[in-house]
């Protein structure tokens, strides 16, 4: 038997989010962005967490009361799993962040406008990536 998932929100600021864990390279790019609601609101009580491909760097961002949310990541990896939690997700959502658009089997396997929604933006020497949760301009989430 399965015990039912439930929400934890929005307590992830209060025990899962500390100093310095938005971290993967400290000689890095800044990695920013905004977490989005289907309204294109922000949701300052969630928390996005990056894996490098192979598992080996992770860091962990809570979103502030404007949605916003950053890390410092290396630049030599091509794309990161991300996690999303936030208030009313029975399960975290699971996408990935390419810093480029030269992408893999899984990127190049999504139409145009999807592909869109998994790749940073270059800010001069930054990355910007936005997360929209629901909407026209929704980000592409896999199934896990």
């Amino acid at each position: 038997m399965k015990t039912p998932s439930q929400t934890v929100g929005p307590f992830y600021s209060i025990g899962l989010v500390h100093e310095g864990q938005g971290v993967l390279d400290p000689d890095g790019a800044m990695l920013e962005g905004q977490l989005l609601d289907g309204q294109g609101e922000p949701i300052g009580d969630g928390l996005i967490e990056l894996w490098d491909a192979a598992g080996a760097r992770w860091g962990r961002s809570g979103t502030g009361p404007d949605g916003n949310f950053s890390f410092r990541v290396p630049r030599d990896v091509a794309f990161f799993e991300a996690y999303v939690f936030a208030r009313g997700l029975l399960r975290h959502q699971w996408t990935r962040v390419y810093l480029d658009q030269k992408g893999d089997d899984v990127l190049e396997a999504l139409d145009p406008r999807e592909r869109a929604t998994l790749v940073a933006r270059r800010q001069d020497d930054a990355f910007r990536f936005d997360i929209r949760m629901q909407g026209d301009d929704a980000t592409v989430f896999f199934v896990h």
